[in-house]
C-alpha cells in the first residue's frame, strides 16, 4: 500500500538482511589494468594477497569515488528508496571501527537502513575495488571486517528481536564464505515462523567453491535469485547440462524443499534478455526495457537494484510480475548512473 505521497505503509524492521558491508572504490581504468591483476571483465572474485595493491592504486592513479557497497547492503537501499519510508529494512554485517565504517554507516542511514553492525576493532572495514571498463565492471572484494562476522551478533537481545519480528529474510550467496551457521539460523527462523526466506547465488565462484554451505541452506529457499553465469556456474558444479539455463531454472525449482506447501520460485536474469520466473511447471519470460548504449554509465550493482526493486514490492504484498518488474525499473536506473546509486525520486509505475 502507498499513502497520498507515494510512501509505503509497512511497518518497520518487516525485512532483514544479512551480507558484507564494504566500502566500493570505484574507478574507471583501462583493460591492462585488469591484466596487470589477472582480472577478466565482469569478474566478481574475493581479493587474494597480489590484490592487495590495487585498493591503494586505485585511489592514487584514478581518481576513485567512494560509495557504500556490498550486496544486500545495495539491494535494501535501493528496496528504501523506492519505499520511501525509513527503516523498513534491518541490515546485519560487520565493519571495523574506523573511518571507513562510519562513512558506510552514515550512507546506510541516510539511505533509510536500520544497520545493526557488528563491530571489530582488530580488523579494518572491508573494501571492493569497482573496476569499470567501458559498461563492464569487475569487482574485487576484500572482505577484511566483514568476514568476522559471528553467530553470537544474532544473540544480542535486541538484534534477536529484530530477526524474529522480521517477515521477510533476504541473504546472499556471498555470505556463505563468511559464517554459514548464521545463515542457517536465520533460515530456521524463517522456516519455523513460515516466512519467505530469500537468497541470492550472487557469483560463479560461490557454487564453485562453497557448494557444501550452499547446499545445507538451499533447503530452506523459499525464492532464489541468480544471472546466467551464476546458474551455468551451479547447474555445471551439479553436473547438470548447463547449456540450457530454462533447464537449470526447473532443475533449481524442483531441487530438495522442506516447506513443500510453499513451492520455491527461482529467478534468473539475463543481462539485456528477459527475465525468467520459474514456479513449478511454468516458465514466464519478463522483457527488459533496452537501454541505448550512451545511456549506460555503469552496471555495477544493477543485479543488486533488481533484488531492491523486487524486494520493494514483494514486502507489500504485490504480485510476483509486479515485483518483477520493479526490479527491472531498478537494474534500469541503477546502470544509468556510476556505482549502485540512484538519481531523484523512484518513477515506477505498478
Amino acid at each position: 500500500m502507498c499513502d497520498r505521497n507515494g510512501s509505503s505503509n509497512v511497518r518497520e524492521g518487516i525485512l532483514v538482511g544479512c551480507g558484507n558491508p564494504l566500502l566500493d572504490i570505484s574507478a574507471i581504468v583501462p583493460m591492462d589494468f585488469l591484466r596487470k591483476y589477472s582480472m577478466n571483465e565482469d569478474d566478481a572474485i574475493l581479493a587474494e594477497d597480489r590484490h592487495m595493491p590495487i585498493y591503494g592504486e586505485l585511489i592514487e592513479s584514478f581518481s576513485a569515488e567512494f560509495l557504500a557497497g556490498g550486496s544486500v547492503q545495495n539491494s535494501l537501499r535501493i528496496a528504501q528508496w523506492i519505499l520511501k519510508q525509513p527503516k523498513v529494512a534491518v541490515f546485519f554485517g560487520c565493519v571495523g571501527k574506523d573511518r571507513y565504517a562510519e562513512i558506510l554507516e552514515d550512507k546506510a542511514r541516510s539511505a533509510g537502513l536500520d544497520v545493526h553492525y557488528q563491530v571489530r576493532e582488530d580488523v579494518p572495514t572491508g573494501t571492493c575495488a569497482v573496476l569499470i571498463t567501458g559498461t563492464h565492471r569487475s569487482l574485487c572484494a576484500n572482505l577484511a571486517a566483514a568476514n568476522h562476522f559471528t553467530i553470537d551478533h544474532l544473540a544480542d537481545p535486541v538484534n534477536k528481536a529484530v530477526i524474529e519480528n522480521a517477515q521477510y529474510y533476504y541473504i546472499s550467496g556471498f555470505f556463505l564464505t563468511v559464517n554459514p551457521p548464521s545463515i542457517m539460523q536465520v533460515a530456521q527462523t524463517a522456516h519455523t515462523n513460515n516466512r519467505p526466506f530469500l537468497m541470492n547465488l550472487s557469483a560463479p565462484f560461490i557454487s564453485q567453491y562453497y557448494m557444501a554451505p550452499l547446499l545445507a541452506v538451499l533447503p530452506y529457499v523459499d525464492i532464489i535469485f541468480g544471472n546466467e553465469a551464476e546458474a551455468q556456474a551451479f547447474a555445471e558444479a551439479q553436473s547438470w547440462p548447463s547449456g540450457d539455463l530454462r533447464e537449470i531454472g526447473k532443475r533449481l525449482v524442483a531441487f530438495d524443499k522442506l516447506n513443500s506447501s510453499r513451492p520455491r520460485i527461482a529467478i534468473l536474469t539475463q543481462g539485456c534478455d528477459p527475465v525468467l520466473l520459474f514456479q513449478q511447471d511454468s516458465v514466464q519470460e519478463f522483457p527488459v526495457t533496452r537501454l541505448l548504449a550512451h545511456e549506460i554509465v555503469d552496471t555495477n550493482g544493477a543485479g543488486d537494484a533488481f533484488v531492491g526493486g523486487f524486494l520493494s514490492q514483494f514486502v507489500q504484498g504485490k504480485s510476483l510480475d509486479v515485483c518483477i518488474r520493479c526490479g527491472n525499473y531498478a537494474a534500469g536506473h541503477i546502470i544509468k548512473n556510476p556505482g549502485c546509486t540512484y538519481a531523484g525520486e523512484p518513477q515506477f509505475i505498478e
